[in-house]
């Protein structure tokens, strides 16, 4: 079985390129949007803009299934987030294998793990840097 974590200091997190392959894959739209800026570059953190990778150098990124509302405001049940993404899931192993480092987020280093069939595994983390371990059964 196959497995995504993160290998360095800062947190598990994908690529805008990787995110929109992943959900392309999954076969569903996703629309990135980011916070609005006024003319000093103030954010107004309640009206977003469509994103724009050519346009917009931030790494806050938001995801939606839905496009914004005519407002500037989203759907808040249509949110995406890729932390709800399984790591064992094949777009997402898929959208690492054919990104590379590209697939990487801001902060992370993404590694393809892989662990026998029918372990029982989890994801331990220190300061974002992650590993693999059986899990073991505990009494108290």
């Amino acid at each position: 079985m196959k497995i995504v974590i993160n290998k360095c200091f800062g947190g598990f997190g994908l690529s805008y390129e990787a995110i929109m392959l992943y959900a392309k894959l999954k076969k569903f739209k996703l629309y990135a949007f980011t916070e609005k800026r006024d003319k000093e570059g103030k954010i107004n953190f309640n009206i977003f803009e469509k994103y724009n990778p050519k346009k917009h150098k931030t790494s806050f990124i938001h995801y939606s299934k839905k496009p914004l509302c005519k407002n500037g405001k989203y759907v808040k049940l249509s949110y995406f987030s890729e932390h709800d993404i399984d790591r064992t899931d094949n777009c997402l192993i898929r959208a690492v294998e054919q990104l590379g480092e590209k697939a990487n987020g801001d902060y992370a280093k993404l590694k393809i793990i892989e662990i026998p069939d029918g372990i029982n595994y989890e994801i331990s983390e220190y300061d974002g840097i992650e590993s693999i371990e059986e899990c073991h059964n505990s009494w108290s």
